[in-house]
């Protein structure tokens, strides 16, 4: 495979608060830049020290706001002319918008990476040379919405053997049967769902609890609400952003991701890889990573009631419970970020070749 050599990735931030868009993007880089040269454009972060320390250019732009926009797009400019990219790899919509009418003018190719499945504007698409889909779900969504599809490339996204995550996790003395959640708490991750479920949970098993990791937003007030209002609040947990979930994960009886909206699922990697037993959404791009009754149980979105029989039938079956364990930490290669980088690379190759 002919390796691109000069690959720079475009991101609004390198935030290292749980974004799993930014952690993609900062797990490609790191990983090309052992193979070649690698920057990395984005409003700064967390991350930035790391990728540094693995050989990726880091840039930072000043995307705060918009009256700093002719700023950003001037050394935007002085980037692209001193680091001279052979491909420009956009990672979130704002990027692929800067940088497009920069790239025409120097004719280089851009690849977009479509992380989401639940609010792209698709008519962005049409400015790239490539389309990255996470998953088969969101190749489909493109073609749905007008994207061609010689466009459109699938690389599932991978974050097995990521450098951003070094030591072993140490269980945590969580509460037991412990359910746990690694999402966003948001409607869009099924949070009212889940807590309606737990409550019924919670009925059976009067010493289960429930332990919601993962950022907030806006809709938090009111699923804080909805948590208080139920008869086990004090068994439901919010646990805030956790650099590493691990610990999380290995101390789980069962892990659950009741999304309504799912491009892909990065903590069902996570879960896979813990060897958890996983109760998650049949919905988008959930079922290329969970096979139902094999590395995990299925259930429809928007349905507390099949959540909860589902997180039941776990807890009350432990021969059913430790099968899924040991049938979900089989087969883990195809989640590596080895693996998508290198095929990324040849959405990159191909590019390259045709120009």
């Amino acid at each position: 495979m002919k390796h691109a050599q000069r690959i720079l990735h475009f991101s609004n931030s390198a935030s290292s608060l749980g974004n799993g868009i930014v952690n993609v993007a900062v797990d490609l880089a790191i990983d090309q830049a052992t193979r070649g040269a690698t920057a990395f454009v984005s409003a700064g972060g967390g991350w930035n020290d790391l990728m540094s320390r693995h050989g990726v250019k880091v840039y930072t732009l000043p995307l705060h706001s918009s009256r700093v926009l002719p700023k950003a797009l001037f050394r935007l400019w002085r980037i692209l002319r001193e680091f001279k990219p052979d491909i420009i790899h956009a990672h979130m919509r704002k990027s692929l918008f800067m940088v497009w009418p920069m790239a025409r003018l120097l004719r280089i190719p851009i690849v977009l990476h479509l992380h989401n499945i639940h609010n792209e504007h698709m008519g962005t698409t049409g400015l790239a040379d490539r389309v990255i889909a996470v998953s088969n779900a969101v190749a489909e969504d493109l073609k749905s919405h007008g994207t061609k599809a010689d466009r459109i490339r699938i690389v599932m996204n991978g974050t097995l053997g990521t450098q951003r995550l070094s030591q072993e996790p140490v269980p945590l003395p969580l509460g037991k049967p412990a359910i746990v959640s690694v999402a966003g708490i948001t409607v869009r991750k099924g949070m009212y769902e889940l807590i309606e479920a737990f409550s019924k949970v919670a009925e059976r098993y009067p010493t289960a609890h429930l332990y919601l990791v993962g950022g907030g937003s806006a809709e938090e007030v009111g699923i804080w609400e909805a948590a208080a209002a139920t008869a086990c609040a004090d068994r439901i947990h919010f646990e805030k952003f956790q650099a590493d979930p691990r610990s999380y994960l290995v101390s789980a009886e069962v892990f659950v991701l009741a999304s309504r909206r799912e491009a892909f699922g990065l903590a069902l990697i996570e879960a896979r890889a813990a060897g958890c037993a996983i109760v998650a959404t049949d919905v988008d791009g959930i079922p290329e990573i969970i096979q139902h009754n094999a590395t995990g149980l299925l259930v429809p979105p928007e349905d507390a009631g099949a959540l909860a029989a589902s997180i039941t039938s776990l807890l009350d079956d432990a021969e059913l419970r430790t099968r899924l364990q040991r049938e979900t930490v089989q087969d883990l290669q195809r989640y590596e970020v080895q693996r998508m980088s290198v095929e990324t690379e040849l959405v990159y190759d191909e590019l390259l070749n045709a120009r």
